[in-house]
């Protein structure tokens, strides 16, 4: 097992404790290149929540998402929203997706998050 980056933890810390949506990141985690926007964990469980309670199939999972995240000790998941998957030019999904990645599981990361433009 890997021992977390502490400027990682630091950063998601702030984020935590200062409820802001706002902190972009990039990470490369298990290959994948994931770029976005932080949320604060209850911020992006309850945006989770809402999308599952809109759908069909799902909505019985609403429920999990809905509770309260547990504050103990410092942040061990970066949760990231209108993010997405780089594949080569191509953002997955373009308009942006709701990931959950363990830090110590980033290899590598940087400030800001990318984006590909035609144009």
């Amino acid at each position: 097992m890997s021992k977390p980056d502490e400027l990682l933890v630091d950063v998601a810390a702030v984020v935590e404790s200062g409820q802001s949506n706002q902190m972009s990141l990039t990470v490369v985690t298990g290959g994948a290149v994931i770029t976005g926007r932080l949320a604060p964990e209850a911020v992006w469980r309850r945006r989770v929540s809402e999308v599952l309670t809109d759908s069909a199939r799902l909505g019985e999972f609403s429920a999990v998402f809905d509770t309260p995240a547990k504050q103990d000790g410092s942040p061990t998941h970066l949760h990231f929203h209108v993010a997405r998957i780089l594949q080569g030019t191509l953002g997955i999904p373009e308009t942006g997706g709701m990931y959950r990645v363990a830090i110590e599981d980033v290899s590598a990361w940087t400030v800001g998050d990318f984006s590909y433009s035609d144009h």
